[in-house]
């Protein structure tokens, strides 16, 4: 079974998600059988790389609300990561263009290391000190490797802006044609769809429902048709 997961480095929801997912997914009986795909989604695509700003100044731009919202607003979230048994920094975060990072997962993708890119990325925006926005591509370079992948490869998808950055816009178009307008947005095997981030409740609901609903195999085999076996093949008597 297959898990894709539509989701935004610069989301906290995305990173509570993922862990309450990840819960649910590590009390699953077939765990071992499904494989989970991140996709990209990028809440900001307008802004430019290099535009940072705080997120306090981000929040009360886009939304209308006041700096104690927004501070507010970013205090819940630290406690609904903590429940989660994640750190979470209240304040001093900043915001920025994610789409490299999108980029570099596509790369960690083909190299099996997508889950944990993912994972440094999440740690690093949500809670650690150092940007993942304003220290530049040496950044990007360094959780890359913490990740298991190779420096060189990493800075030269950086280098070229032109690198993954199709596999991105398909994410994207996809997640539209798929009718997610937020993320995290998870599709287990394109039947079913879960929105937000749900309790871990929900999620096990979900891979539970969608593992029984599997189409067994249909096998026609009408007349007489040859085939070959363990013990060889059969040959037509005359």
């Amino acid at each position: 079974m297959r898990v894709e997961i539509w989701t935004d480095i610069a989301c906290p929801w995305c990173y509570v998600g993922k862990a309450r997912f990840d819960k649910a997914l590590e009390a699953f009986p077939h765990r071992d059988q499904v494989e989970v795909v991140h996709r990209s989604f990028e809440l900001d695509p307008g802004r430019a790389k290099g535009d940072v700003q705080p997120v306090l100044a981000m929040l009360t731009k886009k939304y209308g609300m006041s700096e104690a919202q927004a501070q507010a607003g970013e205090e819940n979230l630290g406690a609904q990561a903590a429940a989660e048994g994640l750190e979470y920094r209240t304040r001093d975060r900043d915001h920025g263009n994610t789409f490299d990072m999108h980029r570099l997962l596509h790369l960690a993708k083909e190299h099996g290391r997508q889950g944990e890119l993912i994972q440094a990325f999440y740690t690093a925006n949500f809670a650690e000190e150092r940007s993942v926005f304003s220290e530049g591509d040496e950044r990007l370079v360094e959780l890359a490797v913490a990740a298991g992948l190779d420096a060189d490869a990493a800075r030269a998808v950086l280098a070229d802006p032109t690198a993954y950055a199709d596999d991105v816009r398909a994410d994207e178009r996809e997640a539209a044609q798929l009718g997610a307008n937020g993320v995290p947005f998870f599709v287990l095997d394109r039947k079913h769809g879960v929105s937000g981030a749900q309790p871990a409740e929900v999620f096990a609901q979900a891979l539970t429902e969608a593992w029984g609903e599997r189409s067994p195999l249909k096998l026609i085999d009408e007349g007489d048709a040859q085939a070959c076996g363990p013990d060889g093949c059969a040959v037509p008597q005359h």
